[in-house]
């Protein structure tokens, strides 16, 4: 299912740990609950992925979309996770650098909840970025020490 004209629902529901594990990550729009969560989606891409994947003409690449609450549980997140409803996802990034310049470009060109460079024990980073259905209740929340160029 299309979200937008980048995006698709299939991207936020695949999930390597899922798969490992056995969870169904899968959502139904014929559900009340689950066509909310694509709601939610479809907002993220709109307010955020869309215009950023505009701006730097080559995919994005999401690697945590929605999370279930089996599979959020499966990777330690947060009980009040935005990945459980939809309006957050994680995304792949080339580089340090090149994240630092994806957050100035959303900051100054988005309306965002919360823009997370995010780093695990492995040296791995990746890019949260969420957005609520509510644009006018975003936080734009941001969390990095990488923002400095060193």
């Amino acid at each position: 299912m299309k979200l937008t004209q980048h995006f698709t629902l299939e991207e936020f529901t695949r999930s390597q740990t899922a798969a490992r594990l056995g969870i169904d990550n899968t959502l139904n729009p014929a559900f009340f609950a689950d066509s909310v969560v694509i709601a939610n989606l479809k907002n993220l891409c709109t307010q955020v992925l869309e215009p950023l994947r505009r701006h730097i003409d080559k995919p994005i690449v999401i690697s945590s979309g929605y999370r279930c609450p089996v599979l959020n549980r499966a990777v330690g997140g947060v009980a009040n996770s935005q990945h459980l409803t939809g309006q957050a996802a994680d995304i792949t990034i080339p580089s340090v650098a090149e994240a630092r310049e994806w957050m100035r470009w959303i900051m100054d060109n988005t309306s965002f909840d919360q823009l997370i460079l995010e780093r695990n024990s492995r040296g791995t980073h990746w890019l949260h970025v969420s957005c609520r259905t509510d644009i006018t209740q975003n936080r734009h929340h941001v969390i990095s020490a990488m923002l400095k160029k060193t």
